[in-house]
């Protein structure tokens, strides 16, 4: 699916994602210069009165509750074709499914998140109304800024299966997670808060052990579920907490939410405490452009550098540090400007584009390369916050994406020994593209430089490298990264 420009009045940057019923993309509200994340109704659900009432309510769910754990509705309404959509606040960090696939959480961490989302579950149950569907991909991370900082705070999003609790009470339409759904919920019973407490319950037991207490493969499954097994932490008082919210019988359960995250903060206390959640790697491959990522992978073995040509960038692949590039005048280039803090460049031929934020784009050179002296220009595009930026006498912040030929990734992405570590090479394979990242730490000048390799078609690569001062605007540079037409 290509982006479309604008979505009501919101520009759009990217594609954040699509599911069976929707599709979320990031968008720019001009008027509040902020990005929001804009989810539209599949267009094949057009016509189904039933699907478009349960996504136009989730707008109306979340509209009535106002809580940093609940994902924010600012705005509502219908594309031309008819379609509903609803602009909400953009989770930058992405979800607690996308952080499980780095690796278990502490116990800290996992009580933050347990306990944040108990509080959006409570805001929600407040203003009466259930979510039904608490798993980790529902779980979404945000960056907020305020007078102590930038920090990162969980969110419950998706109601999709959200019900007002008067609603539930005359009719339950049967859904949810089989791993996390209430008995009663499988059974299609009148439900109530309890329902959210036992799904939350489920979810810290698998934050806490490390593994899920079910493993139901259908709703059916869940109507009648065995006892969980031990959770295995060494806390018996804790998993005495979590298996009484677990209880088959409803009326066995904590009277609510809150009272189940408080009776396990205060059986954790003595061991681990609430954590600030700055732990959360941003992960680039959370909101890239679906269309054309530029993967997250490393490059070593690449063609020998070119020698320096009359507006060309030379590329010295396999240089230690930096990446020289002979900047050319910045003639010829498109920009758009996005936001006050944020342009959207394009290259010379309008095949690659990025999003950096408005310091980076003090020295811009859009011309095709030679990444190989003999072989064609291909497309290219640098960017960075002053001249010289990618040299060893200067270093800043910037970026680099190019094109050049490669039938197979190579087996390393350019070295920077003056760093202090790297993560290790990280390869992947997104939308049928393979990929390859690596992450370099304690650098000269800007302490992070990324380097990433995409196969983008079968003889065409792409390389990625950004150059930041902090890990996440990295990130979110290398995750705006798009190529279109290819």
């Amino acid at each position: 699916m290509s982006a479309p420009s604008r979505l009501g009045r919101y520009p759009v940057r990217r594609r954040i994602g699509s599911g069976a019923f929707a599709t979320v993309w990031l968008a720019h509200d001009e008027h509040l210069d902020s990005p929001v994340a804009i989810k539209v109704l599949a267009e094949n659900w057009t016509g189904d009165l039933h699907i478009r009432q349960r996504f136009v309510e989730e707008g109306r769910f979340l509209r009535k509750v106002e809580s940093p754990h609940v994902v924010t509705v600012y705005d509502a309404g219908e594309l031309a074709d008819d379609r509903p959509y609803l602009v909400m606040a953009y989770a930058d960090q992405g979800t607690l499914a996308d952080r499980l696939e780095l690796g278990t959480l502490e116990p800290g961490q996992a009580l933050t998140v347990i306990t944040q989302v108990g509080r959006g579950l409570t805001a929600l149950h407040d203003r009466g109304v259930l979510h039904r569907d608490v798993k980790p991909a529902n779980v979404l991370f945000r960056t907020i800024e305020n007078g102590r900082g930038a920090h990162v705070v969980a969110m419950v999003g998706d109601l999709g299966l959200g019900k007002a609790m008067d609603m539930s009470s005359r009719l339950t339409m049967v859904g949810g997670t089989p791993t996390y759904v209430a008995p009663e919920q499988a059974l299609g019973e009148a439900l109530d808060p309890r329902a959210d407490q036992f799904s939350l319950a489920a979810l810290s037991y698998f934050l806490l052990a490390g593994r899920q207490p079910f493993d139901h493969k259908s709703l059916a499954a869940a109507e009648d579920p065995a006892p969980p097994p031990p959770m295995g932490i060494g806390n018996e008082q804790a998993e005495e907490v979590v298996r009484r919210a677990l209880s088959k019988d409803r009326v066995d359960r904590f009277d609510d939410v809150e009272s189940f995250t408080s009776a396990l903060t205060e059986a954790l206390g003595a061991e681990v405490e609430e954590a600030r959640l700055e732990w959360i790697p941003a992960d680039p491959e959370l909101t890239r452009a679906t269309s054309r990522p530029a993967t997250t992978d490393p490059v070593r073995d690449l063609p020998p550098p070119a020698a320096p040509r009359s507006r060309r960038r030379r590329v010295p692949w396999l240089a230690a540090g930096a990446v020289a590039l002979a900047l050319g005048g910045g003639t010829g280039w498109a920009m758009e400007r996005a936001a006050t803090t944020e342009r959207t460049l394009q290259d010379a031929t309008g095949q690659i584009a990025v999003t950096v934020p408005e310091a980076w784009a003090a020295q811009v050179d859009p011309e095709r390369w030679t990444p190989v002296e003999g072989e064609q220009e291909l497309p290219s595009l640098a960017t960075g916050s002053k001249a010289g930026w990618n040299t060893d006498a200067d270093p800043a912040e910037g970026v680099f994406v190019g094109m050049l030929a490669g039938e197979k990734l190579p087996s390393r992405v350019p070295g920077h020994p003056d760093c202090e570590s790297s993560d290790g090479l990280v390869r992947d394979t997104r939308d049928g593209d393979d990929s390859m990242t690596v992450y370099f730490v304690g650098c000269p000048g800007p302490q992070f430089i990324v380097e990433r390799v995409v196969q983008l078609t079968s003889n065409r690569l792409l390389w990625v490298q950004v150059r930041s001062d902090d890990r996440g605007t990295a990130n979110r540079v290398l995750a705006s990264v798009d190529t279109i037409g290819i």
